[in-house]
C-alpha cells in the first residue's frame, strides 16, 4: 500500500468517525458512532464511556504539532495517533460498515488500556524505587518554561501562533475576493447611494457601460485600493475572532457547537470586525460615489483626494470622530445577523456536501457552498446595507438626500421611493456576493491549511 492510499484510508476512518461532520472529533462524535455500531452491550468487550472517550481525544491531542490539550482532534492529529499506536484502517469494499468500525474501535480503547497499564506500571516502579533513593525529577513535555514578555522567543511564539495565521488567512482572503470583485461592488454602491431623480445608474450593463466610457479601466477599480486596505483587516478579524468565538461558547458538555452558539459566535464576530474598520468603510463609500460624480471632468478627478484627505475631511467638517463613525447603528444590526447567517449556511452546506469517506468536498463543491450562503444571508439583511450607504454619504453636499438618523433615514427611504428602494442594487449584489463570499471561503481554507496543517471547515 503507498503513501496516497494509505491517506486515502485515514481519511475516510476520520469522517467516519467525525459523527456531526464538522472537520474534527470530539469526545461526544466517538460516543455517538460507538452507540450506533453497539447498539447493545457486546460480551467480553468494555465499553466505550465517557471518560475513555475523554481520555482517547486528550491522548490523541497531545501529539499535536502546537503542543496543546484540546477538546476536539484535527485530520491532521489522527493521521500522527494512528502511526504512533500502529493502527491500520481497513474498511470493507462497501466501506466502514459496522464489522470494519468495530474493529477499528476496539483498536482505539486498546490504546486507552495500554496507556493506562503503562502509566500504572511507572507508579508503581516509582513507588518501589522511592525506599532506596530519592526518584529522579520529571519534565513535562508540555510544562516548558514560558518566555519572557517582549523577548526574541516570545513574539516568535506570537507570531507563528494559530491566531496570527488566522488572521493572514483571513486577509487574503479578503483582499483576493474583493479584487476580483470590484466592478460589482462599485456598481453596488452607485445604485445604493443614488437620489431617488434622476436616476442615473439603471441596469448592470448599461452601469457598467458607463463606468467604462467615463472612466475606463480605473472606473472599475475605483475604491478598491481603499476596499482592499478596510478589507484585509475587516477579514483578518473577523476569521480569527470567529474562530476565538467559537472556543469559548463551545458546549463543555458535548464539547461542540449548536446552532445557537455557533450564530452568536459570527455575529460577535461581525460586530468586531465592523468596530475596527469602519471609518475606511465610510471613506471607501465618499471616494466611489466622488469619484462617480466628477467622471466626465479630468482635472477633477485628478484632484480627487484620496484615502487620507477624506478622512480628515470627514472628521474636521462633519463632527470628528462622530463623523467617521456615522451609520454604524444600521451597519452593525445588519452585519451581525449577516455574518452570523453566513459562517452558519456555508458550514451547514459545506457539512452536507462532504463526499463520504472524504474530511472536505471539492473546491468546486466549496465554492457552490458560499454562494448559496453569501446570497442568503445577504437577502435577510440587504436594507439594512442600503440604509448604512445612505447615513455614510448623507452628510456629502452632492447628494439630494439628508437624514437626520436611521430611523428619519428608513422613513424617508419608503415614503420617496417606496419598498423598493431599500432594494436597490439588489441584482449587482448578487452577482457580486456569489463570487465573492465563495472566493473568500475558499482562499481561506486553503492559506489555513498551508500554514496550519488542518484540513477542517471555514472558521473551524
Amino acid at each position: 500500500m503507498d503513501d496516497s492510499q494509505r491517506h486515502r484510508l485515514v481519511q475516510s476512518a476520520f469522517h467516519a468517525l467525525d459523527h456531526n461532520k464538522d472537520g474534527s472529533i470530539n469526545a461526544r462524535d466517538l460516543l455517538s458512532v460507538y452507540a450506533d455500531t453497539f447498539p447493545t452491550p457486546e460480551p467480553g468487550h468494555a465499553p466505550l464511556d465517557e471518560a475513555t472517550a475523554n481520555a482517547l481525544i486528550s491522548i490523541a491531542s497531545s501529539y499535536s504539532t502546537d503542543g496543546q490539550d484540546s477538546p476536539s482532534i484535527s485530520f491532521q492529529d489522527f493521521q500522527h495517533f494512528l502511526k504512533i499506536h500502529r493502527i491500520e484502517v481497513i474498511p470493507t469494499d462497501k466501506g466502514w460498515t459496522r464489522e470494519s468500525l468495530e474493529a477499528l474501535l476496539k483498536d482505539l480503547t486498546q490504546v486507552k488500556a495500554r496507556i493506562s497499564d503503562s502509566l500504572h506500571q511507572e507508579s508503581a516502579s516509582a513507588l518501589s524505587s522511592s525506599s532506596t533513593g530519592p526518584p529522579e525529577p520529571e519534565v513535562s513535555k508540555k510544562k516548558t518554561q514560558e518566555p519572557v514578555i517582549g523577548s526574541i522567543e516570545y513574539m516568535k511564539r506570537v507570531l507563528t501562533s494559530d491566531t496570527v495565521k488566522h488572521l493572514i488567512a483571513g486577509g487574503a482572503a479578503g483582499a483576493v475576493s474583493r479584487t476580483i470583485v470590484s466592478p460589482l461592488e462599485r456598481m453596488k454602491i452607485l445604485f445604493q447611494a443614488s437620489s431617488p431623480e434622476p436616476a442615473n445608474y439603471q441596469g448592470v450593463i448599461p452601469t457598467l457601460r458607463k463606468m467604462w466610457v467615463e472612466e475606463g479601466f480605473l472606473g472599475f477599480m475605483r475604491g478598491n485600493g481603499t476596499n482592499v486596505i478596510r478589507i484585509v483587516p475587516y477579514s483578518a478579524v473577523q476569521f480569527a475572532s470567529y474562530e476565538q468565538f467559537k472556543k469559548l461558547l463551545v458546549d463543555p458538555t458535548t464539547r461542540e457547537l449548536d446552532t445557537p452558539r455557533r450564530l452568536t459566535a459570527g455575529a460577535l464576530a461581525g460586530l468586531t470586525s465592523v468596530a475596527f474598520t469602519y471609518p475606511l468603510d465610510i471613506v471607501r463609500t465618499r471616494l466611489s460615489i466622488q469619484s462617480a460624480q466628477v467622471a466626465n471632468t479630468k482635472e477633477a478627478q485628478a484632484a480627487l483626494p484620496g484615502i487620507w484627505k477624506t478622512m480628515v475631511h470627514i472628521y474636521t467638517k462633519e463632527g470628528g470622530v462622530v463623523g467617521l463613525y456615522r451609520g454604524l447603528g444600521p451597519t452593525l444590526t445588519g452585519v451581525a445577523p449577516y455574518v452570523a447567517l453566513n459562517f452558519q449556511a456555508y458550514e451547514v452546506l459545506r457539512s452536507h456536501l462532504t463526499p463520504p469517506g472524504e474530511v472536505a468536498p471539492s473546491v468546486g463543491m466549496k465554492l457552490i457552498c458560499g454562494a448559496v450562503a453569501g446570497s442568503f444571508a445577504q437577502t435577510v439583511t440587504y436594507p439594512l446595507d442600503v440604509l448604512r450607504r445612505r447615513m455614510q454619504v448623507t452628510g456629502m453636499d452632492a447628494v439630494s438626500y439628508k437624514y437626520s438618523s436611521t430611523w428619519d433615514g428608513v422613513k424617508k427611504i419608503i415614503k420617496q421611493e417606496g419598498m423598493r428602494g431599500l432594494y436597490k442594487g439588489m441584482i449587482p449584489n448578487y452577482l457580486k456576493v456569489a463570487p465573492a463570499i465563495s472566493i473568500s471561503f475558499v482562499v481561506y481554507e486553503q492559506c489555513k491549511q498551508i500554514l496550519i496543517g488542518k484540513k477542517t471547515t471555514a472558521g473551524m
